[in-house]
């Protein structure tokens, strides 16, 4: 696909102004307007078999998210859904007893939280803000955070993870979806090789043309050693991996993997 779209109660907005994150967040809630996958909030039907002991979810395209990466009682588990906004995971927290707060900087992304949760009937803490800078959190304030495919939108990972050490409890986990770079080096119908890493449009603007930033946002890749060595230079303890595909295209049907999720540990 070459690159890529992805991607109850009141709320706190603690959110800066006039950033390249402004920018994404703004194309994001336009990304929403025409429907955009990972900005669709679940279903009833699918927050019931939630409640029933249903927990799938992603943290990357196709692959769910092992059930031993969770706790086995999520019965007042502190969660933080990082840039996890849409009403797609938070709910299925929700139903398993979770204490839940999402973080999101687009608003559309935030209010389809709060769609979900008056809907559902469960309580949860929205806040508006953006994960380049300091989050609004206590230290040890969380025992697990969901962060699905979104650093690609940020240059820079390092301080995240530092921040997310900071925000967990001893023994809080980070379940992190990552996107391998793999996807910004080929062309649209993914049969060529045609760009170099790291994509930055930041230092080359002419990676994204001005006409086509309303479809990709400003995107970044990332290294093995930022995704996955930065985790670990922020103090954390890798527990387990996997890898995942775009879940369609031609790199898909090659068995390509554009895409990692980490389970690590505090």
């Amino acid at each position: 696909m070459g690159l890529q779209k992805h991607g109850g109660t009141g709320a706190e907005d603690t959110a800066p102004t006039d950033s390249y994150t402004d920018l994404n967040a703004r194309i994001i809630d336009q990304w929403i307007e025409g429907g955009w996958q990972w900005g669709t909030p679940i279903s009833h039907e699918r927050y019931e078999a939630a409640l029933a002991g249903d927990r799938s979810m992603v943290l990357t395209p196709t692959r769910e998210v092992p059930r031993s990466w969770l706790f086995d009682d999520m019965r007042g588990i502190r969660v933080l859904g990082l840039a996890a906004g849409g009403g797609q995971q938070m709910p299925i927290f929700a139903a398993m007893g979770a204490a839940c707060t999402v973080l999101d900087y687009s608003e559309k992304q935030i209010a389809s939280e709060r769609l979900v949760a008056e809907r559902e009937g469960y309580e949860i803490r929205t806040v508006r803000a953006d994960m380049t800078r300091p989050l609004p959190f206590e230290d040890g304030e969380f025992d697990l955070i969901f962060h699905p495919v979104s650093n690609c939108y940020i240059e820079k990972v390092l301080p995240v993870w530092r921040e997310c050490f900071r925000v967990l409890a001893p023994g809080g986990r980070l379940l992190a979806g990552l996107d391998n770079g793999f996807n910004y080096v080929v062309d649209d119908d993914e049969g060529r090789i045609v760009r170099g890493l790291p994509f930055n449009p930041l230092r080359d603007p002419s990676l994204i043309p001005e006409g086509e930033l309303a479809d990709w946002g400003v995107q970044f890749s990332h290294t093995l050693d930022e995704q996955i060595r930065g985790q670990i230079q922020a103090g954390f303890r890798l527990l387990d991996l996997y890898e995942d595909t775009n879940g369609e295209g031609r790199l898909h049907e090659l068995g390509i993997p554009t895409f990692w999720a980490t389970c690590a540990e505090k």
